[in-house]
């Protein structure tokens, strides 16, 4: 879950989200919202996401000014439970 958090929040392709999925959603304005463990448990998600499953949450009155932030300064809006999985990951880890 860690991991993924990092994947989707901090692991960066021109200073944008590497997941075309995420890019996608965060470039009109969306939230990183909440990481689903086996949210998807058919062979498809297994394969691709170990069964982990992302939402993406859009509240209207901020996809603009979140699709604006992450378009000029990069900046990826996530919640507080992927927040916290970010911060439990660069704790952790050694890369």
């Amino acid at each position: 879950m860690r991991l993924c958090a990092w994947y989707l929040y901090g692991e960066k392709h021109r200073g944008y989200a590497l997941n075309p999925v995420a890019n996608f959603h965060l470039q009109n304005g969306s939230v990183l919202w909440r990481i689903n463990w086996m949210g998807d448990t058919s062979p498809r998600g297994i394969g691709a996401s170990c069964g982990m499953m992302v939402n993406y949450r859009y509240f209207l009155e901020e996809t603009a000014s979140n699709s604006a932030a992450y378009l000029g300064t990069k900046h990826i809006k996530a919640s507080e439970q992927v927040l916290a999985l970010v911060s439990q990951f660069q704790q952790n880890s050694k890369l």
